[in-house]
């Protein structure tokens, strides 16, 4: 599926077609329901439709599956429910999460961004605090997925006037932008895009630059990224009902050592949440049936590498490698 970023403007994506395009999908792979219907919710909000994102939210937590991470899915919908009105069940929310403390980042920084866009700073600040002392406490190299949570506190205790402390100065530690936190943080910051004066002019943009490449990695989180990859028994079943894609996997072989580069390079580029999407011939035969698909062959393979890889990965399962933004590894 296509790596769209949650910032994707609804011009350039149909958000409802999508959104139900990936329901469809998770239909046929209930193993994959939970990357799946995120991906989808987070479509139905983009589109509007925040109800129907709840709805999604709440079929996975009482689908009375096991959830890779239930504490992700309720950080999702107790964000979504206050930014239409709910704002009593999101704060319930947030409070039940807060309690349980999960190990896992990603929940820490939805809600407390959540609190921080609601002008609850305080609280914000306190659950910030909460998630580095829990998950970095010892810690001398803070783990990329927990930046988010050191730069969300940095962020909100210079809105609250806060000295800086030792955490703070891990924050600054970790990060790596030529304007530095502080500066980009200051609530007093003087914006100067209508002075006549050139330096302003151009230390503004500057520091809109920092900003916008901080923004662009915040929004790499919490999608995993997976490699397509065959088994030797599916590979040689694909192979021998489409005779055409031996083109595209020329051998097992191949394809493993393939796979395998791709994953070393991801790795190498530090890629976090590297997994592995396994193959299936009748997956890949309900791919060329979903939504209307008539893609046959080759070409029906390259669609489901753009399904798996995206258009932006740039690789196939084949003799390429194809990474995905979205599905959890099976």
């Amino acid at each position: 599926m296509s790596p769209m970023r949650p910032d994707t403007p609804a011009e350039n994506v149909d958000h409802a077609s999508e959104a139900a395009r990936l329901e469809r999908i998770a239909e046929l792979y209930p193993e994959d329901a939970e990357a799946l219907l995120l991906r989808a919710a987070a479509h139905r909000e983009l589109a509007g439709d925040r109800p129907a994102a709840t709805a999604l939210y709440d079929r996975l937590l009482v689908s009375g599956t096991g959830l890779d991470n239930p504490a992700l899915v309720r950080a999702l919908k107790a964000s979504n429910l206050w930014e239409y009105g709910h704002e009593a069940e999101a704060r319930a929310i947030i409070d039940g999460i807060r309690t349980a403390s999960p190990r896992d980042p990603a929940p820490w920084v939805i809600v407390a961004e959540s609190l921080e866009s609601h002008d609850e700073l305080e609280q914000a600040h306190e659950t910030f605090t909460q998630a580095v002392r829990l998950l970095l406490t010892g810690v001398t190299e803070p783990p990329r997925a927990t930046h988010p949570l050191l730069f969300g506190r940095h962020r909100v205790r210079r809105m609250l006037g806060a000295v800086h402390d030792e955490w703070d100065a891990l924050a600054d530690s970790v990060h790596t932008l030529p304007i530095t936190l502080d500066e980009l943080h200051d609530p007093k910051r003087v914006w100067s895009l209508g002075s006549e004066n050139p330096a302003e002019l151009e230390a503004e943009i500057s520091r809109l630059r920092a900003e916008l490449g901080a923004y662009r990695q915040a929004l790499s989180r919490p999608f995993p990224v997976a490699i397509l990859h065959w088994p030797a028994d599916e590979l040689a079943e694909l192979r021998e009902a489409y005779p055409a894609l031996a083109r595209e996997y020329p051998s097992y072989e191949e394809h493993l050592a393939t796979t395998e580069a791709a994953l070393r390079e991801l790795a190498s580029s530090g890629t976090p949440n590297l997994g592995v999407v396994t193959g299936t011939v009748p997956s890949y035969e309900a791919f060329r049936g979903v939504g209307g698909h008539r893609a046959r062959g080759r070409d029906a393979a390259a669609a489901l590498r753009d399904d798996a890889g995206g258009p932006g990965a740039g690789r196939s399962p084949g003799r390429r490698s194809g990474a995905r933004r979205a599905g959890a590894a099976r």
